[in-house]
């Protein structure tokens, strides 16, 4: 693998889940394949889960870490061309991600969008910008339009835990107080459209996901249509691609025990951070169907598993 910013990337997407499930039963198995490489993991947004299990996945291969935050740890970036610089960016990305390029191997970099123009943020100008002038392979740690290690992570959870070759798998909109991107829900229904699953992507009106990102899934707005007989559920709030950036205000597509009653049993699937009796109620988040934990712990193996294809590869 020379890069990791989307499914395309990846010849194999299941086999890549099966290398993540191998790193979990064995995570030291190749504890010396990083050894004298260094990881540059580069956030422009915060970040819990994806910080810290990359981190452990770059240990478990023998590799070192150098984590800048931009904007507290460096210059402010300026990614545009043919720009007069002054301003309050002092440098920019060209010559930044080139010198990043000296000191590391491999670069993570994480980005967010603006939520204000469509156009700019599906153009993923920054991520592109490291691809184009670093000269080393580049991991997606989020963009502004997709978040490929979740998604990754989501299989390798679901494969875990499936009672049932053909999972139905609902990623449903849930509410929230803000506007979020769209990049987790995008990720996952192209990872998962890779897969024999069956896909059901539930949404109020005026809330559907990019059909490019969509592909063959079965969408609805009824929810609790949506929910029959669901195997997983994965809720997540994304804010209007059409009406892009605007929130929505349907406190009802909250998931509660009453919603999971509606499936078989579902396992309940978040990527965190996730705002209790928003998004989920208490008593389903903390009940036997919740898997969140799981979810997040298989963040470190998924990160390996593709931190691992790309060491084999240099």
């Amino acid at each position: 693998m020379q890069q990791f910013l989307s499914v395309e990337d990846v010849s194999d997407p299941m086999a890549l889940v099966s290398e993540a499930m191998s790193c979990k039963e064995s995570p030291l198995q190749a504890s010396q394949l990083g050894n004298g490489k260094t990881l540059g993991l580069i956030f422009f947004n915060p970040s819990l889960r994806t910080r810290m299990s990359t981190v452990k996945a770059a240990q478990n291969l023998g590799l070192e870490t150098i984590v800048l935050n931009t904007g507290q740890d460096s210059w402010q970036l300026e990614i545009e061309d043919q720009v007069v610089m002054n301003g309050n960016k002092a440098e920019h990305i060209k010559e930044a991600a080139a010198v990043m390029g000296q000191y590391c191997d491999i670069l993570g970099i994480r980005t967010f969008p603006g939520l204000e123009d469509r156009d700019t943020d599906y153009q993923e100008k920054l991520l592109t910008a490291f691809v184009e002038n670093c000269g080393r392979p580049v991991v997606s740690l989020e963009s502004a339009t997709r978040h490929p290690l979740q998604s990754l992570t989501d299989l390798l959870t679901i494969e875990e835990l499936k009672k049932k070759e053909k999972p139905k798998v609902v990623l449903t909109w849930a509410p929230h107080i803000k506007p979020l991107p769209q990049a987790v829900g995008n990720s996952f229904a192209e990872w998962v459209n890779q897969t024999e699953y069956e896909l059901v992507i539930a949404h109020p009106e005026g809330f559907d996901l990019d059909p490019k990102f969509v592909g063959s899934a079965t969408v609805m707005t009824d929810q609790n249509k949506a929910l029959e007989d669901a195997d997983f559920v994965y809720a997540k709030n994304w804010s209007s691609f059409n009406d892009y950036g605007a929130v929505g205000d349907f406190p009802d597509w909250q998931i509660t025990s009453e919603k999971m009653a509606l499936t078989n049993q579902a396992y309940f699937m978040h990527c965190l951070p996730v705002r209790r009796n928003v998004v989920v109620s208490d008593d389903v988040i903390e009940s036997d169907q919740s898997v969140v934990i799981q979810q997040a712990g298989n963040r470190v193996y998924a990160a390996q598993a593709v931190l691992q294809s790309i060491l084999k590869s240099l």
